[in-house]
């Protein structure tokens, strides 16, 4: 990381000013922040932003391949392809833990990828206020793209030349999600509104809602729904499912969710990529069971995942064409806090602009942790963890 800004952070920290940090956060979110924000931001030197640069782009070549998005096709469950035309992932995630090397220099590994949008608006609003609250911060850079240009492209990217009543940002029940924040200030920044699905209206292949007593056509969709977390919600009344035939348009189709996940792995060869194979290829004189993780194609937030497979949980697995043998990593504690040092994931976000050739990076997310297990939702009781942001010297 960066030895110099984590000194100087970490000399004038106060348990005083991050609980100011907080209360300013929520106030501007305009709700209470359901997960644990970290201490500190996270601070990249110049050698670790460039390696990330290089991994995601290597990997990102790899996804975009006509050969691999030929293969990627048959990543989708049957049950839950979306008709419609797929066009290009309009957004992606690459997750990156952040290892020691063999030189004991800090290198990503990729762990997790996703062709699904992610808190793109919210990190915004972190790293904002990170650079507010503490002035040391202020002239430090959070994006990949310039900052006065950041809200402008992506507004234009979630409205694609329509106008802001005809689009939503679709969820299910999105005022309980863990998420809420991030659609509020996409809201804010975007004028969009969001919607639940049970709000949706399916009239001869047309969406439409209702606001304010009028019937409004939905021409465009900032789709945020989950499919895993669809299918645990059958008591949800809708009138349209997200596999009918309807006419509008989408900021990343769902179908890209599994045509870019952990589907993509196994055909991924890089470097900065662990070796992964699907659970129905395992062969016990091939790899030593105990250097891998198991992880369902089709969960998200880390559930299913076990960290200690042996052959009797394989045998025990009824789908194994739907599981990953991914070798383990291990995090480097590259964060130094006052009660021990933090491991730490990085999120890098991609967004392809209209008039680009490729998707282009332009904002982090960082988990830092200090457990088994990465995410937000654990290590909850431990401090210098949770939600974070990278900044780096412009």
């Amino acid at each position: 990381m960066h030895p110099e800004l984590r000194n100087l952070f970490n000399s004038g920290y106060t348990e005083h000013a991050y609980y100011d940090f907080l209360n300013s956060l929520n106030a501007s979110a305009g709700t209470q922040i359901p997960f644990r924000v970290a201490e500190t931001p996270v601070f990249l030197n110049e050698t670790l932003r460039e390696e990330l640069l290089q991994a995601g782009n290597d990997i990102i070549n790899q996804l975009l391949h006509p050969d691999y998005l030929a293969i990627a096709k048959n990543s989708i469950p049957d049950r839950f392809k979306v008709p419609g035309e797929v066009g290009k992932p309009t957004m992606l995630a690459l997750d990156f833990a952040i290892i020691n090397n063999h030189e004991g220099k800090n290198k990503p590994m990729l762990i997790e990828l996703q062709g699904f949008p992610s808190l793109f608006f919210y990190q915004h609003l972190l790293a904002q206020s990170y650079k507010t609250h503490y002035p040391s911060l202020k002239n430090l850079s959070h994006l990949f793209i310039d900052e006065k240009e950041y809200l402008v492209k992506m507004k234009s990217l979630l409205l694609g030349g329509h106008s802001n009543e005809d689009t939503v940002l679709l969820e299910l029940d999105p005022s309980n999600q863990n998420t809420y924040i991030d659609f509020l200030e996409t809201s804010r920044q975007t004028g969009i509104d969001i919607v639940c699905l049970s709000e949706v209206l399916l009239d001869n292949g047309h969406l439409y809602r209702i606001k304010a007593g009028r019937k409004i056509p939905i021409r465009r969709i900032y789709n945020r729904i989950i499919f895993d977390e669809l299918v645990k919600r059958p008591e949800l009344a809708k009138s349209y499912n997200l596999t009918d035939s309807i006419d509008v348009e989408w900021v990343c189709h769902p179908n890209w969710y599994f045509m870019i996940s952990k589907f993509s792995l196994p055909y991924l060869k890089s470097d900065n990529v662990p070796h992964t194979i699907f659970a129905s290829d395992y062969v016990s004189d091939n790899i030593k069971l105990s250097d891998y993780v198991l992880k369902p194609l089709y969960s998200f937030s880390g559930s299913g995942v076990e960290l200690h497979p042996t052959e009797t949980v394989l045998k025990r697995i009824s789908n194994p064409t739907e599981y990953i043998l991914q070798r383990k990593v291990e995090y480097a504690p590259s964060i130094i806090t006052p009660d021990g040092n933090a491991k730490v994931e990085i999120r890098m976000m991609y967004a392809w602009f209209e008039g680009e050739s490729c998707p282009k990076p332009v904002i982090t997310l960082a988990r830092l942790s200090k457990g088994e297990m990465v995410g937000v939702k654990y290590n909850r009781d431990k401090t210098w963890v949770g939600s974070s942001v990278c900044l780096m010297i412009s």
